[in-house]
Protein backbone atom coordinates (compact mmCIF):
# COMPACT_ATOMS: atom_id res chain seq x y z
CA UNK A 1 0.00 0.00 0.00
CA UNK A 2 2.66 2.46 0.58
CA UNK A 3 4.45 1.71 -2.66
CA UNK A 4 1.20 2.62 -4.82
CA UNK A 5 1.15 5.64 -2.63
CA UNK A 6 4.66 6.34 -3.01
CA UNK A 7 4.06 5.92 -7.06
CA UNK A 8 1.11 8.11 -6.99
CA UNK A 9 2.89 10.94 -4.85
CA UNK A 10 5.23 11.25 -7.64
CA UNK A 11 2.61 10.92 -10.62
CA UNK A 12 1.20 13.99 -8.73
CA UNK A 13 4.23 15.94 -7.66
CA UNK A 14 6.76 15.30 -10.68
CA UNK A 15 4.70 14.47 -13.91
CA UNK A 16 1.41 15.82 -13.21
CA UNK A 17 2.50 19.51 -13.52
CA UNK A 18 4.92 19.44 -16.79
CA UNK A 19 2.16 17.26 -18.49
CA UNK A 20 -0.36 20.07 -17.56
CA UNK A 21 1.87 22.95 -18.34
CA UNK A 22 2.35 21.20 -21.81
CA UNK A 23 -1.38 20.85 -22.39
CA UNK A 24 -2.09 24.56 -21.28
CA UNK A 25 0.68 25.61 -23.79
CA UNK A 26 -0.56 23.35 -26.70
CA UNK A 27 -4.45 24.70 -26.27
CA UNK A 28 -3.09 28.45 -25.94
CA UNK A 29 -0.96 28.18 -29.10
CA UNK A 30 -3.74 26.03 -30.95
CA UNK A 31 -6.04 28.91 -30.02
CA UNK A 32 -4.22 31.40 -32.28
CA UNK A 33 -3.66 29.25 -34.69
CA UNK A 34 0.17 28.75 -34.32
CA UNK A 35 2.24 25.84 -32.90
CA UNK A 36 5.95 24.77 -31.11
CA UNK A 37 6.30 22.29 -34.04
CA UNK A 38 6.67 19.58 -32.02
CA UNK A 39 4.30 17.48 -34.01
CA UNK A 40 6.76 17.44 -37.24
CA UNK A 41 9.25 16.36 -35.10
CA UNK A 42 7.39 13.55 -33.10
CA UNK A 43 6.33 12.47 -36.91
CA UNK A 44 9.37 12.59 -37.73
CA UNK A 45 11.21 9.86 -35.06
CA UNK A 46 8.01 8.11 -35.59
CA UNK A 47 8.94 7.26 -39.23
CA UNK A 48 12.69 6.01 -38.18
CA UNK A 49 11.20 4.11 -35.28
CA UNK A 50 9.05 2.80 -37.83
CA UNK A 51 11.47 1.95 -40.31
CA UNK A 52 13.76 0.18 -37.73
CA UNK A 53 10.84 -2.26 -36.03
CA UNK A 54 10.25 -3.32 -40.13
CA UNK A 55 14.20 -3.68 -40.18
CA UNK A 56 14.31 -5.65 -37.55
CA UNK A 57 11.20 -8.05 -38.18
CA UNK A 58 12.43 -8.57 -41.61
CA UNK A 59 16.06 -10.05 -40.33
CA UNK A 60 14.34 -12.50 -37.76
CA UNK A 61 12.17 -13.49 -40.34
CA UNK A 62 15.05 -14.21 -42.68
CA UNK A 63 16.89 -15.92 -39.90
CA UNK A 64 13.99 -18.06 -39.16
CA UNK A 65 14.10 -19.49 -42.95
CA UNK A 66 17.38 -19.30 -43.31
CA UNK A 67 17.71 -21.67 -39.96
CA UNK A 68 14.83 -24.07 -41.59
CA UNK A 69 17.00 -24.48 -44.89
CA UNK A 70 14.42 -22.00 -46.55
CA UNK A 71 14.21 -19.13 -48.61
CA UNK A 72 11.48 -16.22 -48.76
CA UNK A 73 10.56 -15.16 -52.09
CA UNK A 74 10.60 -11.99 -53.20
CA UNK A 75 11.85 -11.27 -49.57
CA UNK A 76 14.17 -8.02 -51.14
CA UNK A 77 11.61 -5.29 -50.77
CA UNK A 78 14.29 -2.77 -52.97
CA UNK A 79 14.11 -5.11 -55.98
CA UNK A 80 9.94 -5.54 -55.68
CA UNK A 81 10.10 -1.97 -55.55
CA UNK A 82 12.32 -1.38 -58.98
CA UNK A 83 10.26 -4.18 -60.70
CA UNK A 84 7.02 -2.27 -59.62
CA UNK A 85 8.68 1.36 -61.19
CA UNK A 86 10.11 -1.13 -64.42
CA UNK A 87 6.21 -2.11 -64.48
CA UNK A 88 4.54 1.32 -64.43
CA UNK A 89 8.03 2.44 -67.24
CA UNK A 90 7.10 -0.01 -70.03
CA UNK A 91 3.54 0.62 -69.38
CA UNK A 92 3.66 4.39 -69.73
CA UNK A 93 5.79 3.50 -72.65
CA UNK A 94 3.06 0.86 -74.30
CA UNK A 95 0.62 3.86 -73.98
CA UNK A 96 2.87 6.21 -75.51
CA UNK A 97 3.76 4.14 -78.30
CA UNK A 98 -0.23 3.30 -78.71
CA UNK A 99 -0.81 6.99 -79.21
CA UNK A 100 2.10 7.43 -81.80
CA UNK A 101 0.23 4.66 -83.75
CA UNK A 102 -2.68 5.98 -83.58
CA UNK A 103 -2.14 9.53 -84.61
CA UNK A 104 -0.23 7.72 -87.71
CA UNK A 105 -3.17 6.10 -89.13
CA UNK A 106 -5.50 8.75 -89.15
CA UNK A 107 -6.75 12.30 -88.07
CA UNK A 108 -10.65 11.65 -88.99
CA UNK A 109 -12.74 13.15 -85.79
CA UNK A 110 -13.48 9.55 -84.14
CA UNK A 111 -9.91 8.52 -83.86
CA UNK A 112 -8.92 11.51 -82.45
CA UNK A 113 -11.75 11.46 -79.86
CA UNK A 114 -11.06 7.69 -78.82
CA UNK A 115 -7.43 8.91 -78.32
CA UNK A 116 -8.81 11.32 -76.00
CA UNK A 117 -10.70 8.76 -74.21
CA UNK A 118 -7.38 6.12 -73.99
CA UNK A 119 -5.61 9.20 -72.34
CA UNK A 120 -8.14 9.85 -69.45
CA UNK A 121 -8.95 6.17 -68.89
CA UNK A 122 -6.87 3.97 -70.61
CA UNK A 123 -3.94 4.01 -67.49
CA UNK A 124 -4.87 0.85 -65.70
CA UNK A 125 -4.25 0.95 -61.78
CA UNK A 126 -1.29 -0.93 -60.57
CA UNK A 127 -2.73 -1.26 -57.08
CA UNK A 128 -4.79 -4.35 -58.23
CA UNK A 129 -2.92 -7.77 -58.47
CA UNK A 130 -4.66 -8.77 -61.87
CA UNK A 131 -4.24 -6.45 -64.84
CA UNK A 132 -6.96 -6.82 -66.70
CA UNK A 133 -6.82 -6.15 -70.23
CA UNK A 134 -10.19 -6.87 -71.13
CA UNK A 135 -13.34 -4.52 -71.58
CA UNK A 136 -15.85 -7.39 -70.06
CA UNK A 137 -15.76 -6.05 -66.71
CA UNK A 138 -18.69 -4.02 -65.99
CA UNK A 139 -18.05 -0.24 -66.14
CA UNK A 140 -20.79 2.15 -65.94
CA UNK A 141 -20.82 5.33 -68.22
CA UNK A 142 -17.44 4.93 -69.18
CA UNK A 143 -16.37 5.61 -73.02
CA UNK A 144 -15.18 3.25 -74.82
CA UNK A 145 -11.41 1.69 -74.42
CA UNK A 146 -9.52 1.21 -77.43
CA UNK A 147 -8.56 -1.99 -78.19
CA UNK A 148 -4.99 -3.71 -77.63
CA UNK A 149 -3.82 -5.48 -81.35
CA UNK A 150 -2.23 -8.48 -81.44
CA UNK A 151 0.54 -8.67 -83.21
CA UNK A 152 0.23 -12.35 -84.95
CA UNK A 153 -3.21 -10.43 -86.06
CA UNK A 154 -1.29 -7.30 -86.95
CA UNK A 155 1.14 -9.19 -89.63
CA UNK A 156 -1.54 -11.61 -91.45
CA UNK A 157 -4.88 -9.40 -91.31
CA UNK A 158 -7.88 -11.42 -91.96
CA UNK A 159 -9.07 -11.36 -95.68
CA UNK A 160 -11.50 -8.93 -96.73
CA UNK A 161 -11.06 -7.36 -93.35
CA UNK A 162 -11.86 -3.41 -93.98
CA UNK A 163 -8.85 -1.49 -93.00
CA UNK A 164 -9.36 0.24 -89.40
CA UNK A 165 -8.49 3.63 -91.04
CA UNK A 166 -11.29 3.37 -92.83
CA UNK A 167 -13.99 3.33 -90.13
CA UNK A 168 -16.73 4.42 -92.63
CA UNK A 169 -16.78 1.01 -94.77
CA UNK A 170 -17.09 -1.61 -91.19
CA UNK A 171 -20.59 -2.73 -90.18
CA UNK A 172 -22.05 -4.25 -87.15
CA UNK A 173 -21.93 -7.75 -89.41
CA UNK A 174 -18.48 -7.62 -89.46
CA UNK A 175 -17.83 -8.24 -86.00
CA UNK A 176 -20.60 -10.83 -85.65
CA UNK A 177 -19.45 -14.81 -85.54
CA UNK A 178 -21.33 -17.92 -84.87
CA UNK A 179 -21.58 -19.17 -81.31
CA UNK A 180 -19.13 -21.89 -79.82
CA UNK A 181 -18.72 -23.06 -76.73
CA UNK A 182 -15.77 -21.03 -75.92
CA UNK A 183 -16.96 -17.75 -77.32
CA UNK A 184 -17.95 -17.30 -73.25
CA UNK A 185 -14.32 -18.11 -72.12
CA UNK A 186 -13.70 -14.37 -72.15
CA UNK A 187 -16.30 -13.87 -69.67
CA UNK A 188 -15.74 -16.57 -67.39
CA UNK A 189 -12.22 -15.63 -66.90
CA UNK A 190 -13.35 -11.73 -66.17
CA UNK A 191 -15.37 -13.68 -63.85
CA UNK A 192 -12.98 -15.53 -61.89
CA UNK A 193 -10.49 -12.71 -61.94
CA UNK A 194 -13.20 -10.28 -59.95
CA UNK A 195 -14.26 -12.84 -57.53
CA UNK A 196 -10.47 -13.05 -57.11
CA UNK A 197 -10.25 -9.56 -56.77
CA UNK A 198 -12.12 -6.31 -58.14
CA UNK A 199 -11.85 -3.28 -57.99
CA UNK A 200 -15.15 -2.25 -55.72
CA UNK A 201 -14.95 -4.25 -52.54
CA UNK A 202 -10.82 -3.66 -51.91
CA UNK A 203 -11.85 0.15 -51.43
CA UNK A 204 -13.96 -0.85 -48.77
CA UNK A 205 -10.86 -1.87 -46.68
CA UNK A 206 -8.15 -0.62 -44.79
CA UNK A 207 -5.15 -0.04 -47.03
CA UNK A 208 -2.09 -2.41 -46.96
CA UNK A 209 0.82 -1.24 -45.38
CA UNK A 210 4.50 -2.04 -46.89
CA UNK A 211 5.70 -0.65 -43.37
CA UNK A 212 4.62 -2.19 -40.09
CA UNK A 213 3.37 0.80 -37.57
CA UNK A 214 3.68 -1.12 -34.75
CA UNK A 215 -0.22 -0.99 -34.29
CA UNK A 216 -1.67 -4.38 -33.50
CA UNK A 217 -4.56 -3.93 -35.85
CA UNK A 218 -2.02 -3.60 -38.58
CA UNK A 219 0.30 -7.17 -38.47
CA UNK A 220 -1.41 -9.33 -36.18
CA UNK A 221 2.08 -11.16 -35.90
CA UNK A 222 5.23 -8.77 -36.07
CA UNK A 223 5.25 -7.87 -32.58
CA UNK A 224 6.19 -11.68 -31.37
CA UNK A 225 8.55 -12.22 -34.06
CA UNK A 226 11.74 -11.90 -31.33
CA UNK A 227 12.16 -10.39 -28.15
CA UNK A 228 13.86 -6.81 -29.35
CA UNK A 229 10.87 -5.87 -31.63
CA UNK A 230 8.54 -6.97 -28.95
CA UNK A 231 10.22 -4.66 -26.20
CA UNK A 232 9.77 -1.76 -29.29
CA UNK A 233 6.00 -2.56 -29.48
CA UNK A 234 5.50 -2.76 -25.33
CA UNK A 235 7.21 0.83 -25.33
CA UNK A 236 4.91 1.79 -28.15
CA UNK A 237 1.88 0.80 -26.56
CA UNK A 238 2.45 2.32 -23.20
CA UNK A 239 2.91 5.77 -25.61
CA UNK A 240 0.33 5.28 -26.87
CA UNK A 241 -2.07 4.09 -24.00
CA UNK A 242 -0.56 5.98 -21.15
CA UNK A 243 0.60 9.04 -22.22
CA UNK A 244 -0.93 10.04 -25.47
CA UNK A 245 -4.70 8.77 -24.77
CA UNK A 246 -4.86 11.05 -21.42
CA UNK A 247 -3.76 13.80 -23.10
CA UNK A 248 -5.68 13.72 -26.16
CA UNK A 249 -8.88 13.04 -24.13
CA UNK A 250 -8.02 16.48 -22.30
CA UNK A 251 -7.48 17.92 -25.80
CA UNK A 252 -10.81 16.68 -26.62
CA UNK A 253 -13.27 18.07 -23.19
CA UNK A 254 -11.38 21.49 -23.70
CA UNK A 255 -12.25 21.42 -27.48
CA UNK A 256 -15.71 20.40 -27.69
CA UNK A 257 -16.35 22.74 -24.46
CA UNK A 258 -14.75 25.82 -26.29
CA UNK A 259 -16.43 24.70 -29.65
CA UNK A 260 -20.11 23.81 -27.58
CA UNK A 261 -19.47 27.66 -25.99
CA UNK A 262 -18.04 29.94 -28.71
CA UNK A 263 -21.00 29.17 -31.13
CA UNK A 264 -23.76 28.94 -28.87
CA UNK A 265 -22.05 33.26 -28.08
CA UNK A 266 -21.89 33.21 -31.67
CA UNK A 267 -25.32 32.57 -32.49
CA UNK A 268 -27.15 35.06 -29.97
CA UNK A 269 -25.57 37.96 -32.16
CA UNK A 270 -27.33 39.96 -34.64
CA UNK A 271 -26.33 38.84 -38.79
CA UNK A 272 -24.06 41.02 -40.18
CA UNK A 273 -19.92 41.50 -41.30
CA UNK A 274 -18.97 41.46 -37.54
CA UNK A 275 -20.58 38.24 -36.74
CA UNK A 276 -19.37 36.48 -40.16
CA UNK A 277 -15.47 37.17 -38.94
CA UNK A 278 -15.80 36.41 -35.53
CA UNK A 279 -17.63 32.98 -36.54
CA UNK A 280 -15.09 31.80 -38.88
CA UNK A 281 -12.52 32.44 -35.87
CA UNK A 282 -14.24 30.97 -33.58
CA UNK A 283 -15.53 27.83 -36.07
CA UNK A 284 -11.10 27.65 -37.35
CA UNK A 285 -9.37 27.92 -33.49
CA UNK A 286 -12.15 24.92 -32.20
CA UNK A 287 -11.00 22.74 -35.00
CA UNK A 288 -7.74 23.54 -34.56
CA UNK A 289 -7.66 22.32 -31.04
CA UNK A 290 -9.67 18.80 -32.16
CA UNK A 291 -6.94 19.07 -34.07
CA UNK A 292 -4.82 18.10 -31.55
CA UNK A 293 -6.59 15.44 -30.29
CA UNK A 294 -5.35 13.47 -33.38
CA UNK A 295 -1.88 15.08 -33.16
CA UNK A 296 -2.83 16.25 -37.30
CA UNK A 297 -0.17 17.34 -39.14
CA UNK A 298 -1.51 18.53 -41.98
CA UNK A 299 0.31 20.31 -45.06
CA UNK A 300 -1.96 22.79 -47.35
CA UNK A 301 -0.85 23.40 -51.03
CA UNK A 302 -2.06 26.50 -53.25
CA UNK A 303 -4.04 28.59 -50.65
CA UNK A 304 -4.86 31.14 -53.12
CA UNK A 305 -7.45 28.72 -54.38
CA UNK A 306 -9.05 28.13 -51.27
CA UNK A 307 -13.15 28.56 -51.57
CA UNK A 308 -14.50 31.93 -50.55
CA UNK A 309 -18.10 31.24 -51.45
CA UNK A 310 -20.19 28.35 -53.76
CA UNK A 311 -19.61 24.23 -53.36
CA UNK A 312 -16.44 23.15 -52.34
CA UNK A 313 -16.24 19.49 -53.30
CA UNK A 314 -13.25 16.70 -51.92
CA UNK A 315 -12.89 12.76 -51.66
CA UNK A 316 -14.45 11.60 -48.58
CA UNK A 317 -12.55 8.97 -46.18
CA UNK A 318 -13.79 10.08 -42.97
CA UNK A 319 -15.53 12.18 -40.87
CA UNK A 320 -12.25 13.75 -40.03
CA UNK A 321 -12.39 15.51 -43.32
CA UNK A 322 -14.14 17.95 -42.35
CA UNK A 323 -11.66 18.44 -39.31
CA UNK A 324 -8.83 18.21 -41.81
CA UNK A 325 -10.34 21.15 -44.06
CA UNK A 326 -11.81 23.06 -40.99
CA UNK A 327 -8.49 24.11 -39.68
CA UNK A 328 -7.54 26.06 -42.60
CA UNK A 329 -11.46 27.55 -43.27
CA UNK A 330 -15.12 27.89 -42.14
CA UNK A 331 -17.18 25.98 -44.15
CA UNK A 332 -21.00 25.22 -44.05
CA UNK A 333 -21.81 21.54 -43.88
CA UNK A 334 -23.91 19.23 -45.36
CA UNK A 335 -24.85 15.64 -44.85
CA UNK A 336 -27.06 12.92 -43.12
CA UNK A 337 -28.49 13.42 -39.26
CA UNK A 338 -26.33 11.57 -37.16
CA UNK A 339 -27.08 10.61 -33.74
CA UNK A 340 -24.90 10.29 -30.55
CA UNK A 341 -21.75 12.14 -30.66
CA UNK A 342 -21.61 12.98 -34.37
CA UNK A 343 -25.06 13.95 -33.54
CA UNK A 344 -24.04 16.51 -30.86
CA UNK A 345 -21.49 17.89 -33.17
CA UNK A 346 -24.08 18.66 -35.73
CA UNK A 347 -26.54 20.84 -32.92
CA UNK A 348 -23.32 22.70 -31.91
CA UNK A 349 -22.72 24.10 -35.26
CA UNK A 350 -25.92 24.49 -36.35
CA UNK A 351 -26.05 27.54 -33.92
CA UNK A 352 -23.86 29.75 -35.14
CA UNK A 353 -24.75 29.44 -39.25
CA UNK A 354 -26.89 27.70 -41.79
CA UNK A 355 -25.97 24.04 -42.35
CA UNK A 356 -27.93 21.23 -44.14
CA UNK A 357 -29.18 18.08 -42.25
CA UNK A 358 -30.89 15.56 -44.39
CA UNK A 359 -32.27 12.08 -43.39
CA UNK A 360 -31.35 9.71 -46.49
CA UNK A 361 -34.39 7.36 -46.12
CA UNK A 362 -36.82 10.09 -46.63
CA UNK A 363 -37.43 10.52 -50.58
CA UNK A 364 -39.40 14.42 -49.46
CA UNK A 365 -35.98 15.13 -48.23
CA UNK A 366 -33.82 15.28 -51.57
CA UNK A 367 -36.30 18.09 -53.31
CA UNK A 368 -35.96 19.91 -50.33
CA UNK A 369 -31.58 19.59 -49.71
CA UNK A 370 -31.61 20.83 -53.48
CA UNK A 371 -33.65 24.01 -52.87
CA UNK A 372 -31.81 24.77 -50.16
CA UNK A 373 -28.56 24.00 -51.74
CA UNK A 374 -29.54 26.15 -54.02
CA UNK A 375 -30.46 29.23 -51.97
CA UNK A 376 -27.30 29.25 -49.93
CA UNK A 377 -25.41 28.90 -52.93
CA UNK A 378 -26.94 32.34 -54.38
CA UNK A 379 -26.37 33.97 -51.42
CA UNK A 380 -23.01 35.46 -51.13
CA UNK A 381 -23.47 36.40 -47.52
CA UNK A 382 -23.23 32.15 -46.50
CA UNK A 383 -20.11 30.13 -45.74
CA UNK A 384 -18.31 28.10 -48.66
CA UNK A 385 -20.70 24.74 -48.49
CA UNK A 386 -18.82 21.30 -48.39
CA UNK A 387 -19.81 18.19 -50.01
CA UNK A 388 -18.37 15.00 -50.35
CA UNK A 389 -20.20 14.20 -53.27
CA UNK A 390 -19.21 10.30 -53.35
CA UNK A 391 -21.68 9.84 -50.79
CA UNK A 392 -19.87 6.87 -48.34
CA UNK A 393 -16.29 6.59 -47.22
CA UNK A 394 -13.69 5.33 -49.71
CA UNK A 395 -10.10 3.67 -48.09
CA UNK A 396 -7.83 6.93 -49.62
CA UNK A 397 -6.51 4.79 -52.09
CA UNK A 398 -9.37 5.87 -55.35
CA UNK A 399 -11.88 8.40 -55.58
CA UNK A 400 -15.06 6.61 -56.98
CA UNK A 401 -18.34 8.01 -58.58
CA UNK A 402 -19.59 11.56 -57.44
CA UNK A 403 -23.21 11.95 -57.04
CA UNK A 404 -24.17 14.52 -59.95
CA UNK A 405 -26.99 16.76 -57.69
CA UNK A 406 -24.62 19.26 -56.27
CA UNK A 407 -23.11 20.03 -59.58
CA UNK A 408 -26.54 20.42 -60.81
CA UNK A 409 -26.96 23.61 -58.63
CA UNK A 410 -24.42 25.83 -60.91
CA UNK A 411 -22.03 28.29 -59.34
CA UNK A 412 -18.15 27.65 -59.12
CA UNK A 413 -17.37 24.74 -57.74
CA UNK A 414 -13.62 24.17 -55.74
CA UNK A 415 -12.50 20.98 -56.12
CA UNK A 416 -10.17 19.85 -52.76
CA UNK A 417 -7.94 16.80 -53.00
CA UNK A 418 -7.12 14.81 -49.62
CA UNK A 419 -4.96 12.30 -49.63
CA UNK A 420 -3.62 10.54 -46.07
CA UNK A 421 -0.75 8.90 -45.00
CA UNK A 422 -1.14 5.48 -43.64
CA UNK A 423 1.61 4.64 -42.48
CA UNK A 424 1.00 7.05 -38.88
CA UNK A 425 -2.56 5.64 -38.88
CA UNK A 426 -5.51 4.94 -41.03
CA UNK A 427 -8.12 7.66 -41.34
CA UNK A 428 -10.73 5.43 -43.41
CA UNK A 429 -13.98 5.07 -41.20
CA UNK A 430 -15.58 1.53 -42.37
CA UNK A 431 -18.85 2.50 -40.89
CA UNK A 432 -20.12 -1.40 -41.30
CA UNK A 433 -17.32 -2.55 -38.94
CA UNK A 434 -16.92 0.33 -36.57
CA UNK A 435 -19.87 3.09 -34.50
CA UNK A 436 -18.60 6.35 -34.29
CA UNK A 437 -17.35 5.81 -30.92
CA UNK A 438 -15.07 2.86 -31.87
CA UNK A 439 -13.95 5.05 -34.74
CA UNK A 440 -12.75 7.88 -32.19
CA UNK A 441 -11.23 5.55 -30.03
CA UNK A 442 -8.99 3.65 -32.71
CA UNK A 443 -7.84 7.41 -34.14
CA UNK A 444 -6.73 8.60 -30.41
CA UNK A 445 -5.24 6.05 -29.60
CA UNK A 446 -3.08 6.03 -33.48
CA UNK A 447 0.12 7.75 -34.00
CA UNK A 448 -0.96 10.21 -35.54
CA UNK A 449 -2.80 12.04 -38.85
CA UNK A 450 -0.89 13.04 -41.67
CA UNK A 451 -2.41 14.31 -44.65
CA UNK A 452 -1.63 16.86 -47.66
CA UNK A 453 -4.41 19.05 -49.03
CA UNK A 454 -4.33 20.42 -52.45
CA UNK A 455 -6.98 23.08 -53.18
CA UNK A 456 -7.52 23.31 -56.60
CA UNK A 457 -8.61 26.12 -59.26
CA UNK A 458 -12.06 26.40 -59.35
CA UNK A 459 -14.23 25.08 -61.85
CA UNK A 460 -17.43 25.86 -64.22
CA UNK A 461 -19.50 23.59 -65.70
CA UNK A 462 -19.01 23.97 -69.61
CA UNK A 463 -22.29 25.92 -71.88
CA UNK A 464 -23.34 22.38 -73.64
CA UNK A 465 -21.82 20.30 -70.57
CA UNK A 466 -24.50 18.17 -68.55
CA UNK A 467 -24.14 17.70 -64.50
CA UNK A 468 -22.75 14.13 -65.27
CA UNK A 469 -19.58 14.94 -67.17
CA UNK A 470 -18.77 17.48 -64.76
CA UNK A 471 -19.17 15.72 -62.21
CA UNK A 472 -16.42 13.50 -63.97
CA UNK A 473 -14.60 16.25 -64.83
CA UNK A 474 -13.97 17.56 -61.24
CA UNK A 475 -13.76 14.42 -59.75
CA UNK A 476 -10.61 13.14 -62.87
CA UNK A 477 -8.82 16.24 -61.48
CA UNK A 478 -8.95 15.56 -57.53
CA UNK A 479 -8.17 12.33 -58.79
CA UNK A 480 -5.42 13.14 -60.83
CA UNK A 481 -4.12 15.62 -57.87
CA UNK A 482 -4.43 13.44 -55.12
CA UNK A 483 -2.44 10.30 -57.11
CA UNK A 484 -6.09 8.37 -56.53
CA UNK A 485 -7.62 6.07 -58.65
CA UNK A 486 -10.26 7.36 -60.52
CA UNK A 487 -13.15 4.57 -61.04
CA UNK A 488 -16.66 5.08 -62.80
CA UNK A 489 -18.47 3.15 -59.75
CA UNK A 490 -20.59 3.95 -57.45
CA UNK A 491 -19.28 3.90 -53.80
CA UNK A 492 -22.76 2.54 -52.45
CA UNK A 493 -22.47 -0.88 -54.00
CA UNK A 494 -21.14 -1.67 -50.52
CA UNK A 495 -24.47 -1.63 -49.36
CA UNK A 496 -26.65 -2.89 -52.40
CA UNK A 497 -26.08 -5.22 -55.39
CA UNK A 498 -25.22 -4.03 -58.62
CA UNK A 499 -28.05 -2.57 -61.07
CA UNK A 500 -29.36 -5.09 -63.29
CA UNK A 501 -29.10 -2.54 -66.15
CA UNK A 502 -25.78 -2.97 -66.29
CA UNK A 503 -25.99 -6.63 -66.55
CA UNK A 504 -28.27 -6.10 -68.97
CA UNK A 505 -25.92 -3.68 -71.33
CA UNK A 506 -23.44 -6.89 -71.31
CA UNK A 507 -25.90 -9.43 -71.97
CA UNK A 508 -26.81 -7.01 -74.96
CA UNK A 509 -23.67 -6.83 -76.02
CA UNK A 510 -22.69 -9.92 -76.02
CA UNK A 511 -25.94 -11.02 -78.43
CA UNK A 512 -25.17 -8.52 -80.68
CA UNK A 513 -21.79 -9.77 -81.41
CA UNK A 514 -23.49 -13.33 -82.39
CA UNK A 515 -25.28 -14.32 -85.40
CA UNK A 516 -28.82 -14.38 -85.07
CA UNK A 517 -30.65 -17.03 -88.02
Amino acid sequence: MSLLALALTFVYHFLLPPFLCTLGLILCLASFGKSLGIRKIYVNWLLKVFKFATKVAKEAKQRKLSAEGKFLLGADEDSDEETTEISDTLDGNLIDTELNHLETISENSEVRSRREAMKKYGKESRHNVISRKDNLVLSPDQPPRIEEDNEDENSNPPAKMPEKSDLTKMSASTFQREFHLDSVLDYVKTGIGSIIEDEVTQRFVAEELKMWNLLTRTSQSFEFVNLKLTMIWIGGFFVRYCILLPGRMCILIVGVLWMAMGMAFVGQLRDGEFKRWLNHQVYTLSFQILGGVLSAVITYHNPQNRPKQGICVANHTSPIDVLVLACDNAYALIGQKHSGFLGSMQNILSKASAHIWFDRSESKDRALVAKRLKEHVDDPTKLPILIFPEGTCINNTSVMQFKKGSFEVGGTIYPVAIKYDPIFGDAFWNSSKNGMASYIYLMMTSWAIVCDVWYLPPMTRGQDEDAVCFANRVKAEIARQGGLVDLMWDGNLKRMAVKSEWKAMQQEAFSKSLKVD
